[in-house]
């Protein structure tokens, strides 16, 4: 089998080598890590001949997870639907067949898969193959894009499955991760800058090289020429999200009339300034409860600070845009 166009500075035997966290030829213990790493699952070793050797590196940076595993044996994996995050699986040698949400994949040095959060899958593994693993949360995915379109998304990002790695957008995907790799193989610690980057780089990356449900509507070149007065009040809810703005107070800002304004963002971003303000502080609660520790405030004490006076509303909207309640959210 080809090699996979994979060229990082570290061998392929060296990747994330330091970072193993499982090395067993017990079904059992290598489904238990499955599920730690990922979700439920099931293992079948389809060959009694051929024992498992379950071998998982792997290393988490932000809401991503890096990783590179293999089974030594033909099994047959069935997971439970991911939900909260997106699964990116490339073999660096052998290969995986993978049936997601009913479609069919090949996966190979050539080829890898992107498993959506609310697909359902199943993976047969053969005994010769090696891949590399990238764990996306949703929450993340969404909020990336979200800042891309400069719009709140109406449904979650889900994503072609199959990932052609011979392309100029394969490439351009594969020294992306070459350098990821490398850094998480060799750094025992990363600066948060560096993690941050690195985090942002990725998924910008994969949001606009693999194709997904706003690809079309982020190559469209209308938002970035949306005229000045729009970006001027995006930058004015930005910095005043935090007081009661109204309509009035935007209009009077950018010197345009109310129906211009709405003109303007229903053309250009695709939403009313009224929403794009309510995106913005459902994004400041996000971030504030993240940083809280249980029991030093209250999520109602959060959302009213930041304008949620109805928390029925607030929770729904919460929970539609970042696929957790506020209260989840608070005690992780």
């Amino acid at each position: 089998m080809e090699q996979l166009s994979f060229r990082p500075v570290t061998p392929p035997e060296a990747v994330l080598a330091r970072f193993e966290v499982c090395r067993t030829r017990d079904v059992e213990e290598a489904r238990h890590w499955g599920e730690k790493i990922f979700c439920e699952n099931h293992i079948c070793n389809l060959d009694s001949k051929s024992p498992l050797n379950t071998r998982i590196f792997y290393r988490k940076v932000g809401g991503i997870g890096i990783g590179r595993m293999s089974y030594g044996a033909n099994v047959t994996i069935k997971p439970d639907v991911l939900d909260t995050f997106a699964l990116i699986q490339m073999p660096i040698r052998g290969q995986e067949k993978i049936d997601i949400g009913g479609q069919s994949v090949l996966c190979n040095p050539r080829q890898g898969a992107v498993i959506n959060p609310v697909s359902r899958s199943v993976f047969n593994h053969e005994a010769d193959t090696e891949k590399l693993i990238i764990r996306v949360e949703r929450n993340l995915l969404d909020r990336h894009c979200q800042q891309l379109l400069g719009r709140t998304l109406r449904h979650t990002v889900e994503f072609e499955p199959n990932m052609p790695l011979y392309t100029e957008a394969g490439a351009r995907w594969l020294r992306m991760i070459g350098w990821v790799y490398d850094c998480l193989s060799v750094e025992d610690e990363l600066s948060p800058l560096i993690a941050s980057q690195m985090e942002s780089g990725l998924i910008t990356m994969l949001l606009t090289n693999q194709p997904h449900s706003y690809s079309q509507e982020l190559c469209a070149e209308g938002p970035s020429l949306a005229p000045s007065f729009v970006k001027r009040v995006e930058r004015y809810i930005e910095d005043h999200a935090h007081e009661p703005i109204s309509i009035v107070d935007m209009a009077e800002h950018a010197g345009v009339s109310s129906r211009s304004l709405f003109t303007g963002f229903r053309r250009y971003r695709n939403t009313s300034p009224m929403t794009y303000l309510k995106e913005i502080r459902l994004r400041r609660v996000n971030e504030e409860l993240r940083k809280l520790s249980p029991g030093s405030d209250t999520v109602t004490a959060v959302a009213f600070r930041w304008g949620f006076s109805h928390l029925g509303h607030f929770t729904t909207d919460y929970k539609r845009r970042f696929g957790e309640s506020p209260s989840e959210t608070l005690a992780k």
